[in-house]
């Protein structure tokens, strides 16, 4: 089986027998979009909520806004329908104590962004292992969809 790794505020796609895998997940959100039937997938370690929030021309891969797209044009170049799927990981606040009262951190919106990027383009979301404080990584084997996420505590999660 082909592994694929996906840095930091970038994306990749693949079809059939191959594992996208991103390490390091903190407030940064990863984003599973899977086509079942074709067994096609791509994953973006999305670093910011909105590409508005970058001074510099962002990657796709960079925003939950520019991710979803991008990823959805690149599993289409690949034979992809729009029966495609999502799944979640990450978003977590690794900070909190840092935090003013009341206010929502960067991992939260991240969460949101990708959730509202997702409906925005008609993707059910179908998996989620977001929020807390702790670190995640994920193995997202294609040809299943099984997304398998390695966390720093709190066990593993099969989604």
């Amino acid at each position: 089986m082909r592994q694929h790794t996906v840095g930091i505020a970038d994306l990749t796609a693949g079809a059939g027998d191959v594992t996208l895998v991103t390490i390091g997940l903190g407030s940064c959100v990863a984003i599973a979009l899977h086509d079942r039937r074709h067994r096609i997938g791509a994953l973006a370690h999305v670093l910011l909520p909105h590409h508005a929030l970058t001074a510099d021309t962002p990657s796709a891969g960079k925003a939950a806004s520019t991710a979803v797209p991008a990823m959805l044009t690149r599993m289409q170049s690949l034979g992809a329908t729009y029966d495609i799927e999502a799944r979640l990981v990450g978003g977590a606040s690794m900070f909190a104590t840092l935090l003013a009262p009341g206010a929502i951190s960067l991992g939260a919106r991240n969460v949101q962004a990708a959730r509202a990027a997702c409906a925005a383009h008609d993707i059910p979301i179908v998996g989620e292992a977001v929020g807390g404080d702790f670190g995640r990584s994920v193995y997202f084997d294609v040809a299943t969809g099984r997304v398998h996420v390695r966390t720093v505590r709190g066990g593993d999660v099969l989604l």
